[in-house]
């Protein structure tokens, strides 16, 4: 769905990072505050049992999006795209990818798996739902009036199945960047044959969605004292955002159509030999440029990660600056830091590598390393392209 920031990792699930930004606390609390009054009513008990009825709820809540961003992470990884992390935040979640989609077809698949994910987790609570009431008193029991014995486990079904239709219809709604205008842009990417024309589109209907919820919001506030308003309207604001990014991300894709990584890269990178000792990498490297990170290569020039100042300092001074630079880099590091260097420059702005570094590792087909882009490059890049002076 939306957004992205730094996070607290909770686990890994099928070699994908679980992770919490700081925002998902603070609705945590908020939703535990407000529905623990609700749930303390309608089951007639003590505070303690109304209170860890509410806890578990909202648990297995955040679960489910977890199951929605999985959909979308199994579905791309199906069509061959790397898959990292899963960030949990205010608004939802967001499933970073290692590029976006290179065709309709993949587009469609990747968004619509997310929707089906919830949908299946729509009839898990329905159907423990129908075994325990039965479907006489299924709209009794989601209804909570009274005529049902209202259990925690009932009353969290329940909820929980209410909220995640509502998620579910929420985010089919055919407006960039939810699912559903992710879906509309597919279908116009088919139809017209035009990536651009897909993005242009589903982000005008999510920039003319977003203006409508947020006078919804807007009305609530104004009309009830609601406090709902006052969260459409902060939702309103970030999919408005959202829209006009992917405009602008279609207007720069347009200006820098066919410039690959390697046409901006440096292709005369500094790199540290992987047998290096690190107290000599440090001297020679680190204290003679200043700069906080090295490519590392092996004997035949392959990227293997990126050494650390940081890591290699606290190697040398717990008294292993005998050790090499390539036995303190984490396995499979490199992998995270490179492209190929034919990719199109767009991708390269889109890897995680550029926005952790503010650099990426440019490699060929068997991963030698052949440049590096960094962002001066890229800025100088952009400027040629829009016509600015460098």
């Amino acid at each position: 769905m939306l957004g992205r920031s730094r996070s607290i990792k909770l686990m890994d699930l099928f070699g994908i990072r679980i992770g919490l930004s700081s925002t998902w606390f603070l609705i945590l609390f908020l939703m535990i505050f407000w529905l623990s009054g609700d749930f303390r009513q309608a089951l007639h008990s003590s505070d303690g049992v109304a209170y860890l009825t509410t806890v578990v709820t909202v648990l297995v809540l955040f679960g489910s999006l977890i199951i929605h961003e999985l959909g979308h992470a199994i579905a791309a990884r199906r069509q061959g795209i790397a898959v990292d992390r899963i960030e949990l935040f205010l608004f939802g979640g967001f499933t970073q990818m290692g590029r976006d989609a290179m065709s309709p077809g993949e587009d469609f698949k990747i968004a619509a798996a997310g929707p089906l994910a919830t949908f299946c987790f729509v009839l898990l609570c329905l159907a423990l739902d129908l075994a325990i009431v039965g479907p006489h008193r299924l709209i009794h029991a989601a209804e909570l009036d009274g005529t049902v014995q209202i259990t925690p486990v009932l009353l969290s079904l329940s909820w929980l199945l209410f909220w995640n239709v509502l998620l579910l219809v929420f985010n089919l709604i055919p407006a960039f960047p939810l699912d559903g205008g992710r879906i509309a842009r597919a279908i116009v990417w088919r139809v017209t044959g035009s990536k651009r024309q897909g993005t242009t589109t589903a982000a005008q209907m999510g920039r003319g969605f977003a203006v409508l919820l947020a006078g919804v919001g807007l009305w609530l506030l104004l009309d009830y004292r609601s406090f709902t308003g006052l969260w459409l309207i902060a939702i309103s604001f970030l999919l408005y955002q959202s829209a006009r990014g992917a405009l602008l991300q279609t207007t720069l894709t347009d200006q820098i159509e066919g410039v690959t990584v390697g046409d901006v890269m440096d292709p005369q990178p500094v790199a540290i030999r992987s047998e290096t000792p690190v107290g000599e990498a440090l001297d020679d490297y680190f204290l003679r440029y200043g700069w906080a990170w090295f490519p590392v290569i092996d004997e035949s020039g392959k990227l293997l990660g990126i050494a650390q100042r940081d890591r290699l300092q606290a190697a040398f001074d717990g008294g292993e600056g005998w050790l090499t630079v390539g036995a303190v880099l984490e396995a499979q590091e490199g992998d995270s830091w490179r492209i190929d260097e034919t990719r199109p420059l767009t991708d390269a702005l889109a890897s995680d590598s550029f926005g952790k570094l503010g650099a990426v590792m440019a490699v060929d087909r068997e991963g030698v390393l052949r440049g590096i882009l960094t962002a001066d490059q890229v800025r100088r890049a952009l400027q040629s392209a829009f016509g600015s002076p460098a």
